[in-house]
C-alpha cells in the first residue's frame, strides 16, 4: 500500500533518544559496534546542527543496562534527560510523555537499543497518538537480522518510516546553498569517504 511522502520538516521534529546505554549497547550484534555508536552519535550531531529538540532516556540505568553512553550527554548538557525506573516503555513513562508533547513538535525521529523493545513499543504508542514517526534504522540495534526485521515489520506495518542519519541530514537539509561547510564537515565526521570528497571540493574551491 503506498501514501503519501511525509516530508520531514526540521520546524516540525524533535528527537528521542531511547536507551543507548553501554550495558545494552554490548548487546547490539546486527552493526558492527563500532559503527554503530558512531551513527548514534552522527545523528546526535545532525540534531544539533539542524538545533531539534532531543530528548535523552534510559532504562533501569542502575542495574544491568548501565549508564548513558556519556558522548550524549555531552552533546546535550541542558537536554530533557529522563531516567526511567522501570518501564520498558517509554512511552508509559508520564515525564517522558510530557517532555515529548512539550516540544510541540509533530514529527518524531525515534532511535535506540534494543530495535524490537526499546525502540518499537515507544514508536507504536507515539503512532496511536498521531505522531508522525521516522525510526532512524541505522542509529538502532538488536541481537541480530532477524529481531531487527521482526521490529521493521511491525512498526513499518503500523505506519512508521524507516529512514537512516544520513538521508535524515539531506531531508532536512533540502538545498546545499543553505549551507556547504558546516553540514560538509559533520559528514566528514562521521564518513571517511565523505572526508575524502569534501577535501577534493576544498582543494578545488582553493584553486579558483
Amino acid at each position: 500500500m503506498s501514501t503519501s511522502y511525509a516530508r520531514l520538516d526540521k520546524d516540525q521534529v524533535a528527537v528521542l533518544l531511547i536507551d543507548h546505554q553501554a550495558g545494552l549497547l554490548s548487546l547490539v550484534r546486527d552493526i558492527d559496534p563500532d559503527k554503530f555508536k558512531n551513527n548514534v552519535l552522527a545523528l546526535a550531531d545532525l540534531a544539533k546542527y539542524f538545533k531539534l529538540p532531543t530528548i535523552l532516556t534510559t532504562s533501569f540505568e542502575d542495574g544491568p543496562n548501565g549508564p548513558l553512553v556519556p558522548e550524549l550527554k555531552e552533546i546535550f548538557p541542558d537536554a530533557p534527560y529522563i531516567a526511567r525506573p522501570g518501564q520498558i516503555n517509554a512511552w508509559d513513562n508520564e515525564d517522558f510523555v510530557t517532555a515529548v508533547k512539550a516540544t510541540g513538535k509533530k514529527q518524531l525521529l525515534i532511535a535506540g537499543v534494543v530495535t524490537e523493545v526499546c525502540v518499537a513499543f515507544p514508536v507504536l504508542s507515539a503512532l496511536a497518538e498521531g505522531y508522525e514517526v521516522f525510526v532512524v534504522a541505522d542509529a538502532s540495534g538488536t541481537f541480530n537480522d532477524i529481531t531487527r526485521q521482526a521490529a521493521w515489520d511491525r512498526m513499518s506495518a503500523a505506519g512508521a518510516q524507516l529512514t537512516t542519519w544520513f538521508g535524515v541530514a539531506g531531508e532536512l537539509h533540502r538545498d546545499w546553498r543553505n549551507d556547504i561547510d558546516g553540514l560538509g564537515a559533520l559528514f566528514s565526521k562521521h564518513i571517511p569517504d565523505y572526508r575524502n570528497l569534501i577535501s577534493s571540493y576544498s582543494k578545488a574551491a582553493a584553486a579558483k
